[in-house]
This record gives structure tokens, C-alpha cells and sequence, in this order.
């Protein structure tokens, strides 16, 4: 493996991680990630520089997290995807392709889904901007990560629809807005607009903008329609540049209404907003709607992904009619 010199003065292995995921403008989420495994793998071989490592030592860190941690393999995969992009993009050495990782185990489970009289005891138990939320990703499809980065343009009322920016995958997508939320929506919207009317008085309405559109429309910031739809109640310091601003709504806000709405409603699944997500794909075949109209609202590169979903509709094994139904 070739070898580079560093000068006293470099910086820090974890500051030009850092520095890297940056530039390549990374969510936060995925710094803090990144961060979390590329210190999980220099901890487990005893804090040696990566550079005096390779293939073998990603191999054995890689193994263990099946073997000794029995992580799930989608843990396994974002641990590798971490510690290549520490090698490939900081430190610029091209690793050999391993093949002696031991491989975690990915379970083939069918998704929990709601019942249409569960989601609507759910619904009863949630109420405010977060009951909004709630109602508003069984409603459109949408992750809860993407509910809650909505921006005010997005969010097209006469047209009856959410344009999803920026999803998993880094793609845009086009949902479906309920009709039975335009006018709870509506009367969101008016309240979030005297809030960043204040906001703006008090110089504290810019929001958070991805680099490059920050660079190309710098007033955007503080522009009614870049703000975010739903926000939390104070204002909040920004981690990496340490401007105040008031951020969207915490997901774990809303994750723990959602559990506790679950519990109050009686419903045994477990229950998280992504649940909602399942049910509203569900329920749509269910009703109907053809798996590629499907497949396009929920934002999957490939259909075998939503198909997923039929297999949930098969009604007690794959829809066969058990005989002691017909004694």
C-alpha cells in the first residue's frame, strides 16, 4: 500500500473527514455516521493509523460486526461505506477487493403495516403540527425525514400535490396531497407565515440552504417560500456553521408522539412513522391502484422494491382459504 507523510502541522484524521464529507456536501446525518464507524474501526485495531492498515484489517473489523456483534446487514453495509470512503476519498488509497468479510445476515421480513382502523385510532390520539406530520405521511408516502425538510414552495395546494426534494437516492419526486388536509393545511400555513414574519423582524428567519443553492441564490434563505413547513418551537444554533436559525421539527419529536399515540390507541405492532409509510403503499394496492403508480409515489428505482407490498396483501397463506373455513 503506497505511503504518505504527513506534516506536523496536518490536520487531525477526523477533522479532514470531517472536511471531506463537507466539501462533498453530505448531509450532517451522514458525517455523524461516518464518523461514528471510521472511530469504530480505528478503536477496534487499537487506535493504529489507517494508513499502516488495509483490506485484511476492513475484512476482520467487517466480520466481527457479524460474528461478535451480530449487527443487521444494512449496519454491516453503511460501516463499509464509511471506512471506503476514508480510504478512496481522504486519505486517496484504493483498497483490494475483499473477499473473506463474513457477510451479515439479511432477514427476509415483510413490513408492519396498519390496519386502516389502526391508522385511524392512531390519528385520533395525535393532534397539532405534529398530528399534521403524522396524518400527512400516511397521506403521501413520505418518509419522515422528508415531511419534515418540506419548504413552503414544495407544498403546491391547488395542484394536490407534494414535490419531494432531494429523497433517498438524492432524487425528486411528485405525491399525492389529501384532500382532506387542505384546509388544516391551509390554516398551518397562515400561522407559519406570521411566525416567520417575526422571525424576520427579529433577524433570525434565514434558513438552512444546501451549499451550492446558497451560492447561487443568496437571499433565498430568508425567502417565504425556502422555509421549512413544519418547525421547532425555538431557535437553534447550526452545528457546523453556528448561525441561529430556526430548524425544521426534531424527527424524534415526532417519533415519540407516534409511539405514544400507538400505545393510547391500543395497537400491539410496533409502531414508528415509517409504519405510516408501509400503510399508505398497502393500502393503495389494496384499493386498486396499479404497483407502478405506486412505485413512482413512493420514490423506488425498481418495482421488485414495492413489490414488497403485495406480499403483505396475501391474505393468510398467499390467499389460499383455509379448510376448516369451509366446515
Amino acid at each position: 500500500m503506497p505511503e504518505k507523510t504527513s506534516s506536523p502541522n496536518s490536520p487531525r484524521l477526523l477533522d479532514q473527514v470531517r472536511a471531506r464529507i463537507r466539501a462533498k456536501h453530505y448531509s450532517l446525518r451522514t458525517e455523524e455516521t461516518y464518523l461514528h464507524w471510521i472511530k469504530r474501526f480505528i478503536l477496534f485495531h487499537g487506535k493504529r493509523h489507517p494508513r499502516e492498515m488495509g483490506g485484511a484489517e476492513v475484512e476482520a473489523f467487517l466480520s466481527s460486526l457479524a460474528v461478535d456483534h451480530n449487527v443487521a446487514a444494512n449496519t454491516q453495509n453503511l460501516a463499509l461505506a464509511a471506512v471506503l470512503f476514508l480510504y478512496k476519498d481522504v486519505l486517496e488509497v484504493n483498497l483490494p477487493w475483499m473477499k473473506g468479510v463474513t457477510r451479515a445476515k439479511k432477514p427476509k421480513r415483510l413490513p408492519t403495516v396498519l390496519t386502516r382502523r389502526e391508522v385511524e385510532g392512531l390519528l385520533a390520539h395525535v393532534d397539532g403540527a405534529v398530528g399534521l406530520v403524522v396524518r400527512l405521511l400516511y397521506g403521501t408516502g413520505m418518509r419522515v425525514s422528508e415531511g419534515l425538510r418540506l419548504r413552503v414552495k414544495d407544498v403546491e395546494l391547488d395542484r394536490r400535490q407534494v414535490v419531494v426534494r432531494d429523497g433517498k437516492g438524492g432524487k425528486d419526486r411528485v405525491t399525492v396531497l389529501p384532500d382532506a388536509l387542505l384546509p388544516v393545511l391551509r390554516d398551518h400555513l397562515r400561522g407559519r407565515r406570521a411566525l416567520f414574519e417575526a422571525d424576520l423582524a427579529n433577524g433570525s428567519a434565514e434558513v438552512w440552504m444546501p451549499d451550492a443553492l446558497a451560492r447561487k441564490y443568496p437571499n433565498a434563505a430568508r425567502e417565504w417560500g425556502w422555509q421549512y413547513v413544519f418547525v421547532a418551537r425555538d431557535i437553534s444554533v447550526d452545528p457546523r456553521s453556528g448561525a441561529e436559525r430556526r430548524h425544521h421539527l426534531d424527527e424524534q419529536v415526532v417519533q415519540r408522539h407516534v409511539r405514544n399515540a400507538a400505545k393510547r390507541a391500543g395497537i400491539a405492532k410496533p409502531v414508528s412513522p415509517h409504519v405510516l409509510r408501509h400503510s399508505f403503499a398497502t393500502h393503495l394496492l389494496d384499493g386498486g391502484y396499479d404497483i407502478r403508480t405506486v412505485q413512482e409515489l413512493l420514490g423506488h428505482s425498481d418495482v421488485s422494491t414495492t413489490m414488497i407490498y403485495t406480499h403483505v396483501l396475501n391474505r393468510g397463506g398467499r390467499g389460499v382459504r383455509s379448510p376448516l373455513d369451509a366446515l
